[in-house]
């Protein structure tokens, strides 16, 4: 055991704040909750509005977000027009992945309907050059949420819906650990996107 000047760390450092500190990767774990819908309607508040600089949904749906951010579109047009970057990477209504992904979820409420009403949601920014949309049907099983230096990521589970699944808090502390591992992987879906919603 390591010692500084002849005092051993378990000393300094008893078991429970050792086990309580964070170390290495998970460092950048804010906080977890076992389902996306346990995460205060707050903290989204916060993020949106605390983001300068990008903005990014890479949700399959993103829907639920119009339904619990109050006037999101107004605060989504601010942020462009100071000119955050705001991007969305929906899914592919017209894909066989989603019309799988609609037979497993197997809800009234179909992943084709809740895309359609967030199109009709972003046709208020369209015309903002800050804002894009793009569609994938690759991430049609994790959601990311960035909002500059910090996201929220949601790995969806076997047949449950988004809201269902648990969801991470990440907050970039160092290069290539969790938060870069997720922002590349959008980047990287969103490079592989040849179809612009618009």
């Amino acid at each position: 055991m390591a010692t500084v000047v002849g005092v051993s760390a378990a000393v300094l450092w008893p078991s429970r704040v050792r086990q309580a500190a964070k170390s290495g990767s998970d460092r950048e774990v804010v906080a977890t909750y076992p389902y996306r819908n346990a995460c205060p309607t707050s903290v989204w508040t916060s993020l949106v509005d605390q983001a300068e600089n990008v903005i990014e949904y890479a949700g399959y749906t993103n829907y639920f977000i119009w339904q619990e951010q109050p006037r999101l579109t107004e605060r989504l047009r601010e942020k462009a027009e100071s000119g955050c970057e705001v991007r969305f990477l929906i899914g592919d209504p017209d894909s066989r992945v989603t019309r799988d992904r609609e037979a497993v979820e197997n809800v009234p409420l179909t992943l084709t309907t809740r895309i359609r009403i967030t199109l009709g949601a972003l046709e208020a920014l369209r015309e903002l050059p800050c804002v894009q949309a793009r569609f994938s049907d690759q991430h049609v099983a994790l959601s990311v949420f960035r909002f500059d230096d910090q996201m929220l990521v949601t790995p969806h589970l076997s047949s449950l819906l988004g809201h269902e699944s648990p969801t991470l808090h990440l907050r970039r502390l160092t290069e290539d650990g969790l938060f870069d591992r997720f922002a590349g992987h959008v980047t990287a879906l969103w490079e592989r996107s040849d179809r612009p919603v618009w």
